[in-house]
């Protein structure tokens, strides 16, 4: 019968252990862990945000050099630098052949968030089209870097 009464208290034992929780030592190896993934991962994901960015900017001004060339298609002409790309959603006073709007919807701004540079004519071409990237500046290098269709 001796067996028989010591089992409850064994498992009393059992289930006290149970609830004990997480040592010290154990924490602060789940944080090493932690911290050790971060630093390894962490790098290599913000690099490709900078190269989705750069490959939004690269989408944005193919569409907007499009828009561009029906825009000449239409006026024999691409829009000046004072006109700018504005010219692309809303008539110029003296375009009679506009046939827009050539966008869907208004121009957007980089993914950084400031306006594309639009000279006409351009320094290559017929136009430039710039994004300055993330640093808004000339030239750069990652994610700084420009993005332009001359």
């Amino acid at each position: 019968m001796k067996s028989i009464s010591s089992r409850p208290a064994r498992d009393s034992l059992a289930r006290a252990q149970r609830r004990r929780g997480f040592t010290l030592l154990e924490l602060l190896v789940v944080i090493v862990i932690i911290g050790l993934l971060t630093a390894i991962v962490g790098p290599r994901y913000f690099s490709q945000i900078g190269k989705s960015e750069q490959s939004t900017a690269k989408a944005q001004i193919d569409a907007l050099s499009k828009a561009l060339d029906a825009y000449r298609l239409d006026t024999g002409h691409y829009p000046t630098t004072e006109q700018g790309l504005a010219a692309l959603v809303v008539k110029p006073d003296a375009e009679a052949k506009w046939n827009g709007p050539y966008m869907q919807k208004k121009i957007p701004p980089d993914p950084w968030g400031k306006e594309y540079v639009y000279r006409a004519p351009g320094k290559a071409g017929d136009f430039d089209l710039v994004s300055y990237g993330k640093d808004g500046q000339a030239g750069g290098e990652k994610e700084n870097a420009d993005v332009s269709f001359h």
